[in-house]
């Protein structure tokens, strides 16, 4: 199976950046797509940016020209480089492989890494 694991979550300023890094592990013959989504407390969890192994990358409107969704080479890892944060962006950040992204049938959640943006 798939085990992934999130790294690089803070606490920042409005108008400060972070990079947050989903490493993938575990017995993958290939992982054709990877994203990220986010929980705020009291809210659904809603899809932030997703990439696939052609290339594409797609892009909640809430962050469109703020957040990059960058995949490595090695296809293990997935980057969420977030810029100009606001206190709105303040939420758990979860790595997502969906379903049909690889061999095994089902799809794999991260534990999660807390993103505060506050003065």
């Amino acid at each position: 199976q798939v085990q992934l694991v999130e790294s690089g979550g803070g606490l920042v300023q409005p108008g400060g950046s972070l990079r947050l890094s989903c490493a993938a592990s575990g017995s993958i013959f290939s992982i054709n797509a990877m994203g990220w989504y986010r929980q705020a407390p009291g809210k659904q969890r809603e899809l932030v940016a997703t990439t696939t192994s052609g290339g594409s990358t797609n892009y909640a409107d809430s962050v469109k020209g703020r957040f990059t969704i960058t995949r490595a080479n090695a296809r293990n890892t997935v980057t969420l480089q977030m810029l100009s944060l606001k206190p709105e962006d303040t939420a758990v950040y979860y790595c997502n492989v969906p379903l049909g992204a690889t061999h095994w049938g089902r799809e794999f959640w991260g534990q999660g890494t807390q993103v505060t943006v506050s003065s």
